[in-house]
Formats: C-alpha cells, structure tokens, sequence
C-alpha cells in the first residue's frame, strides 16, 4: 500500500511539475503529508523518485524545487585559437600502443608487458610496508630517497670495469619514470630549437618529448650492431650537436643490442666532439640470451647520462626511475626537475626500493628470463610460419618486441585496421621514426597477455596482408 501511496503522489507531483516554473518551490513535506493523506515515509520516498529522474532539487535548509532545465549549447573555443597561435612545432599524437582495447582483443600492440610477468607478491607486501612507514606521510629529498639513490648508483657500480670511477648516490636523481626524466634532460642538455642525434627507428616517447621540448631531432640510421660510428661522426660534425640519445641495450622497437667494440666506438666520437650520450636503458630487466652492459660503466667523464626505469618490470602503479649523470650536467637536470616536479612520491619510492631489495627479486628476473624466451620464441616462429613475406632481421637478445619488416608498399593503416576488425591489435611502425620511415614496418609485442593466441594473432596478419596483394 506504501509503494501504491508513493507512486500516487508521484504521479501529481509530476503533473504539477509540468506546469510550474523552473525553480518554483515544492510545497513543504508537511503540506504534502496532509494533502495526500500519507506518512512522510511515503511522501519522501516519491520526492527521492522525482530527484532520481533530475525533476527536482533539494536545497538543504531552504526546500525543494523545481529542476531548471539546462538546455545544451556548442562551446565556443574559438577565443583559444588566436591566444595560442601555432605551435612551434607540430606534436605527435599519444602513442597507438597506449590505447586500449577490449579485453577479447589479441594484445600486440602494447609497450607493457601482462600482469602475470610482473612480481605480483612483492609489489602488494611492498606497498603495504610502505604505507605503514614514514614514507606514507614525509617530503623526501629532491634528487631522491637517499637510500634508493644508493641502490641505482651501486647497481650501474658493480658492472663498472675496474679503473673507472663507479657513479656515487650523489650522482643519481629519481624520477617519476623515464618519460618524465626525457623531458628534463632534453631541456637541460640541448635546450629548444637545437639539434639532437637520434637512432631512426627509436622510441616513440623520446621523438615526442624531444617534439615537446623544441629539440630538433637529427635521425641517425641504425642497425643490428648498432649505428655506424662514421656516420655518428659525421652527424655530429654537420649538425654541431651535443647530445646523441640511444638504446645500446634492447632498443625500443628493433629490439638491437649493440656489439660491445661498436659502443666503445662511439663512446670515442661522443668524446672528440665534446658531446653527451643520452644512455635509456629502458629494457634492463628484461634480457633473455645476453645480459645488458650500460655504456654509462665505460665513463667516468661525464659525457654519458644514464636513464635506468623499474616501471615496466617491477609495476607500471610504481613509475620510478633514475637519471645518473655526473659534474654540471646533473645540476642542471636537477634544475629542470625542481621545476617540473618537486619531488617524487616518497610512497613510490619506499616500494620499489622494498621491491629490488627482497630476495625474491632475483627469483623474480630468473623466471622472467625465461618466460620472455618461450614467448619471443613462440611469436616469431608463427610470424615465419602464417606470414611468409615478413621478415625478422634481428631475433632480440632482450626487450619486449619483435620488429617486422613487411613488403614495400604494404599499407600499414589498413592493415592494421583489417587487423583489428578481426580482434588482432598491432602497432605500425612509422611512430617509431623521427623522419621519413625506412619502409614498412609493425612492432609487435611478445609480452601482452594470452600467448596462447600469437599463432592466431599471426594468421590474421598473414591473411590481412595477402588480401592486399591480391
């Protein structure tokens, strides 16, 4: 009978509604109860209906109303053309591979790898350590928790030759991941409109930072080895840059590590010319069949800044990294930093440093090894199989990625669109380029969830492209 008598003085609620003005006043609760004859259980259960259905608005201590329509109107931007201008440089869209994608999709295309590759345990024991320790509530330093400072410098440390002068804490910044620290030492090193050496193909996120920061990018063809340490030279001799950003170890997309007598190299040419080498060694947990060797253990002068991320193999909730640079470089990075970011939560830090430090860290990486081999493995020999025009240059020693080279004259956005209509998610490989792309090329990534599915996701490929050429 409650839910009769409600929906009855809804019903005239409504109709009186209809009628009123926006804004008009409700007659009070009281009222109500003695026109209706109800308990004001009942009336306040109807005027809880019309609230849900946005007819009315309550306003505590003054009454209820009338809702006013709000009638939508176009948003007029155009105010913000003439304030903003052009930009200085046109900026490349968000990455394909940060998209994302139904979940019934084969994952291809992302630069992260699944949840099952990461030490799920000791990621949850180190957040709950962290929260119930002075981390969770204090500022800590600028350039970082001195602790975890200690960590990264005696990492790249015990690497270090004898005879070389390993990194000190002071040496080391932390940062809220690398992508933030690219931004910074871009800034600080080259600075807007000159010109900066880059591997092509390279890392997307860096021709985007460098494309935010004004820096003009000179792209620098790579190879399996590495780049031609001629060609660096004479790049830096033309161009009169200072710094050339690179990936020695599992570069991002091409997978390449380079050969240990082509990085000392181009260690020398950086010297002659007085330059930085900007070092990401974005990949350095994931080696499978060789281990990293960071260019930054050969230096001691300086001329090598070192960038060395835990977001992709110890949780990308934990975005820390560290930049390792040394003499006045690391003072004007730390610069940039201050005014980009404070500091980096001191919450974050405290659980990667719990996380590396554990035992089962190690545990952790020995397993990851071989799981990125059986996968690595897996996808390629069904790229070779389902995909007989493509071409795999260079099996990775590490990483996350395969680099496909596909005929001359594929086109990549119909592919990929064909692709995905048939719940296969690949990356083109243009964004990878900081000019012109060499030919045609997909990344495809190896860590993505359900590897059970790589030899589907690679007859789909294989039909997609066949469907062009014929």
């Amino acid at each position: 009978m409650n839910n009769d008598s409600s929906s009855r003085i809804t019903a005239a609620l409504r109709q009186w509604i209809s009628s009123a003005a926006p804004g008009a006043r409700l007659p009070s609760t009281r009222q109500l109860v003695a026109e209706h004859q109800a308990s004001p259980v009942t009336v306040q259960k109807a005027l809880q209906a019309l609230a849900a259905q946005e007819l009315i608005e309550s306003r505590p201590g003054v009454g209820t109303f009338v809702r006013a329509v709000r009638t939508a109107r176009p948003s007029d931007y155009g105010w913000q053309t003439a304030a903003l201008r052009s930009p200085h440089s046109p900026l490349p869209s968000s990455s394909s591979t940060m998209r994302n994608v139904p979940n019934d999709a084969i994952w291809l295309h992302s630069g992260y790898p699944d949840r099952e590759l990461l030490p799920e345990r000791l990621v949850r024991v180190a957040l709950a350590r962290a929260a119930r320790g002075d981390a969770a509530l204090s500022r800590p330093p600028a350039a970082g928790m001195p602790e975890l400072q200690q960590w990264f410098a005696r990492e790249l440390g015990q690497a270090t030759p004898v005879g070389i002068a390993p990194p000190t804490p002071n040496d080391v910044i932390v940062l809220p991941g690398s992508q933030s620290g690219l931004s910074s030492i871009f800034r600080a090193l080259v600075g807007a409109g000159q010109p900066m050496l880059i591997e092509s193909p390279s890392y997307w996120g860096a021709i985007l930072a460098a494309a935010q920061t004004g820096v003009r990018l000179v792209p620098v063809p790579t190879g399996p080895d590495g780049p031609d340490p001629a060609d660096v030279d004479r790049a830096f001799a033309e161009t009169g840059a200072r710094a050339f950003y690179i990936q020695p170890n599992y570069a991002n997309p091409t997978g390449t590590q380079w050969a240990a007598e082509r990085a000392g190299e181009i260690l020398d040419v950086a010297r002659r010319h007085g330059a930085f080498l900007v070092e990401d060694d974005w990949a350095h947990d994931f080696g499978i069949t060789s281990d990293p060797l960071p260019l930054a253990t050969r230096d001691d002068s300086g001329h090598v800044v070192y960038i060395r991320s835990l977001t992709k193999s110890v949780s990308t909730a934990i975005r820390i990294a560290a930049v390792i640079a040394r003499g006045p470089a690391r003072e004007r990075i730390l610069g940039q930093r201050a005014a980009e970011s404070m500091y980096v939560s001191g919450l974050l830090q405290a659980a990667a440093l719990d996380v590396v430090t554990q035992p089962g860290w190690q545990t952790h990486l020995r397993s990851l090894r071989q799981q990125l081999q059986s996968r690595r493995d897996l996808l390629a020999t069904s790229i070779r199989e389902y995909v007989p025009p493509a071409h795999i240059d260079n099996l990775p020693r590490g990483g996350l990625n395969l680099w496909v080279r596909l005929p001359d004259g594929t086109d990549l956005p119909r592919l990929a669109r064909d692709c995905e209509d048939a719940g296969v998610v690949i990356a083109a490989g243009t964004e990878w380029f900081p000019a012109e792309p060499a030919g045609a090329f997909i990344r495809l990534n190896y860590s993505g969830p359900n590897p059970g599915a790589y030899p589907e996701g690679a007859r789909v490929i294989g039909e997609s492209l066949a469907r062009q050429s014929g």
